[in-house]
């Protein structure tokens, strides 16, 4: 019997990468270009028509100057299930 994992809130990506341009004084243009991503793959993101692909995520990473790790939310993404590693009681 194969036991597959839960799958993944990815929805819960999105409010994360919403509020780092502005606090940059950013818009989602400059964004992009410092991501050398097209505008549209981060309008695309920012208006829940896509949830991206793993190297956009990598790109935005960089352009924002954070570590990969930090734009996600573990809580966020397992909320309907056990984080891996922490114990259901």
């Amino acid at each position: 019997m194969t036991i597959f994992p839960p799958d993944p809130d990815l929805n819960a990506l999105r409010p994360e990468l919403a509020p780092l341009p502005a606090a940059r004084g950013w818009s989602y243009d400059e964004l992009a270009a410092r991501g050398g991503l097209a505008r549209r793959a981060v309008i695309e993101i920012k208006v829940e028509r896509t949830i991206g692909a793993l190297k956009t995520w990598h790109a935005l990473a960089h352009a924002l100057d954070t570590r990969f790790d930090e734009l996600f939310d573990v809580d966020a993404l397992c909320h309907e299930h056990a984080r891996p590693g922490v114990a259901v009681e």
